[in-house]
Parts: structure tokens; sequence; C-alpha cells
């Protein structure tokens, strides 16, 4: 049994309350804390305890088995395991033939968690910067309702391939404008260009297969691969089958210059929107601004990703179309995507992804549109993407450059930001 507690004799409660007002007074003329402000990228620290004055460590730059790969700003927060999703599909395509060794070393043994995905990457491949600057779009598969036959709201024909539309085979990496020029159709023995949308439209060139809303067909057209809902339900996968080769010319910076839209607020969905409010002759005459018109095939929908120009299913996130004159296709690369324009934009896009498409738009070295999928929420994201792009070519590294991967311990940065 423990001795039960004496109370305080008076001289001692005087000394007491004595050295507690001398600790108050001292509180009192102590100068507040100094927290740091917040800075981009920093890892957060708890703020510094009273009379402690000193700006926080930086966070601590994770190892790499390659340095090359910490040049890479956002690559400690890359998600390696879903990198992978990329080089399988580029691994299915062979169309870089450097990469024939990593596809091999994948197929064997593939990395089972995020540090061996993560070392897989920094062991087997080298940095390349591209040298140009350019711009990183996004596109998508979308989702829209159509029906079988035509009436007040669906009255945009969704049109068969024509077949007098002579479009050659494509070269190995022959480029965007070149198969452009290629096609067209024969008049009095001489290949001439294919008629623009307004002439297409006009003389009705191309069997119609179903019917969509004006603005919807525009931009299945932009997109070039979409499904379509019918009346109870049914859906149907609405397949590119060729354009009329000529020249795309985005609304965006039209409606910017005649001043019907802001210069911030061109997404895809406000374009779309305008186009909407304003269907009938006004919308139609803007819309045949853009001479390209593509053309669709229609099967069961099977659920899967569309078909890129590579020939495989374009996995979300990860495959970009590139001009192919100037990016091999099936080529690894890491974007880092800065400066959006566009309201409501995510701030950064920063990832591997593999050259598995191609696009109308999409000219020059420096230049790729990001695949997000399929559906509303993933053409709301995809129309809101302008950033200013740096580009960084993958090259698979020399066998003898390789050192056997060693994955234990390897450490994985933790995931400090917002932005994908």
């Amino acid at each position: 049994m423990s001795e039960p507690t004496r109370p305080l004799e008076p001289t001692h409660r005087f000394a007491v309350g004595l050295a507690l007002l001398l600790l108050l007074g001292a509180c009192e003329i102590l100068p507040p804390p100094y927290v740091p402000p917040p800075a981009a990228g920093r890892t957060w620290v708890p703020p510094p305890r009273a009379g402690e004055y000193f700006d926080p460590a930086p966070a601590v730059q994770p190892a790499a088995a390659n340095p090359d790969f910490l040049k890479l700003q956002g690559w400690d927060q890359e998600d390696a395991l879903g990198a992978l999703a990329g080089l399988k599909a580029g691994c299915r395509i062979a169309k870089v033939p450097e990469l024939s060794a990593v596809c091999q070393d994948l197929t064997r043994q593939a990395p089972l968690d995020a540090a061996a995905a993560r070392l897989f990457f920094e062991t087997r491949f080298d940095i390349v910067p591209v040298e140009t600057p350019g711009l990183l779009t996004g596109y998508f598969s979308p989702e829209y309702e159509a029906r079988l036959l035509p009436d007040a709201e669906f009255s945009a024909p969704l049109r068969a391939r024509p077949s007098d539309l002579i479009i050659p085979s494509p070269g190995t990496g022959a480029s965007t404008a070149s198969v452009n020029a290629a096609v067209g159709r024969m008049v009095d023995g001489q290949l001439v260009p294919y008629p623009d949308r307004a002439e297409i439209e006009h003389l009705g060139l191309g069997q119609p297969l179903m019917w969509l809303r004006p603005e919807d067909l525009f931009f299945l057209q932009v997109q070039g691969s979409g499904t379509a809902i019918l009346p109870g339900g049914e859906r149907r996968k609405l397949i590119y089958n060729g354009s009329n080769g000529r020249a795309f010319i985005g609304l965006g910076k039209i409606m910017r210059e005649r001043g019907l839209l802001a210069d911030n607020a061109t997404s895809a969905e406000e374009i779309r929107q305008w186009l909407l409010s304003h269907r009938g002759p006004e919308a139609n005459a803007l819309m045949q601004l853009n001479p390209r018109y593509v053309f669709f095939s229609v099967s069961a929908d099977d659920g899967q990703e569309p078909i890129g120009s590579a020939g495989v299913p374009l996995p979300p996130g990860r495959a970009i179309a590139v001009d192919p004159g100037a990016t091999p296709m099936g080529g690894l690369y890491w974007i880092d995507a800065q400066a959006p324009v566009l309201n409501g934009a995510f701030p950064t896009y920063r990832r591997i992804v593999t050259a598995l498409d191609t696009g109308g738009a999409i000219k020059g070295p420096a230049r790729a549109d990001l695949y997000l999928g399929k559906g509303p929420s993933a053409g709301l994201e995809a129309g809101r993407i302008r950033h200013t792009l740096k580009l960084y070519a993958l090259k698979p590294r020399p066998l003898t450059a390789i050192s056997p991967p060693q994955a234990q311990g390897l450490p994985v940065a933790p995931f400090q930001t917002l932005s994908p």
C-alpha cells in the first residue's frame, strides 16, 4: 500500500507559484515559432518547436540503378507496374528491334512487385531527350447514343468508307503528312485529293450505317473510335476505317480567333456545348471548317479497348498517338507535360508511355496524344489536356551494360502529389 501524498507546505506553494509566474513571463517575450512556408515537391515535416529556427531538410532522393532516371522529374512517384502495361503492348508489335531482348526478359521473368518493376526499367533502358519542346493533348473512346433511322435530333449519318476512296498502305516510318498526301480517288486516270468534309456531306459519299447527333459525330471523328448505344441498350463498336486524307484543323483556334470562346475555355466539352447550343446551320458551318472526314465500320461490342494503328488494344493512360515519321511505333517514352492552358486541367502528366497509335493532327517529333480510356470521365479529362511537353526516349541498353537485377531493398518513394 503506497504512502498518501502530503499537501505542500505554505512556503513550498509560494515557491511553486513564483516559478510559474516567471515561466509565463518568459513565454510572453519569446518570438512566435517560425513555420517555413510549404514548397512544391518537398516532404512535409512538423513545424519546429519554440526556439528552433531551421529550414527542414529536403526529401531524400531514392537510389536508382541507373542515375539518369533520377533526372526525370517525377520518376520517384511513377507507378512502374502500371508502366509495364504499355511496354507489354509495345512488345506485341515488335516495331523497335532493340526491344527484342527486353521483351524476352519480360516474358521469362515479369517483375512481381513495384520495386522489381522499377529496377527492370532502370537496368534495361537509358534516357535520351527529344530536343524539341512540344505539345501534349489527350484523346479517348467516346460512348454516344445512336439510332438506326434518322430523326430531328439524330440527323448526322455515320458513314462507311466509300468504294472510290484510295488509301495506300503506309510504309514503315512514313510520316502522317506523307500518308495523307497519298489518299485520294481516281478522276480521268489521275489520283486527285478526296473531297473535303463539306463536299462529302453535300454529295452523300459513303453509305450511312447509323445516325448520331451532329456534334457527337464530329467528336467521334476527332477521336477515331467509339461505342454506339442503341435504344434498348444494345452497344455497337465503331471502328476507324480510313479518312479523306485532308489536314485536320482544330476548332479551338478558330473559335478563339472569332471570339466565340475565351482563350482558356476551348476544352472539348466547352466546344461540344457550343455546337450543341448552336445546332443547325451555324454549328454545321463551323464544323465544315475542319476538312478532314473519318469513315467507320461497325461490329459487336466486345468490351475491349480500341485497337490503335499499331494493331494492339490501347492501354489507358499508357499509350500515345505519334507521328510515325518522327517517332518510332512501339517505342517507349517518358512524358513530362506541364503548364496547362485549359480550365480544370490536371497540372502535370509524368509517366512512361508507349507509341501505339497515330493521329491526323499529330505531327513532328515532340508531339503526342495521350489515350485516356473509354467513356465520359475519360473524355472530360482528355478534352482538357493541352500541356507543354518534354519528351524523353527510353532506349534499350546494350546487354553488356546490364547488370543482374537485385530487387531486394530497392527503395520506392511514397506518393507525394495529387497530379497524375
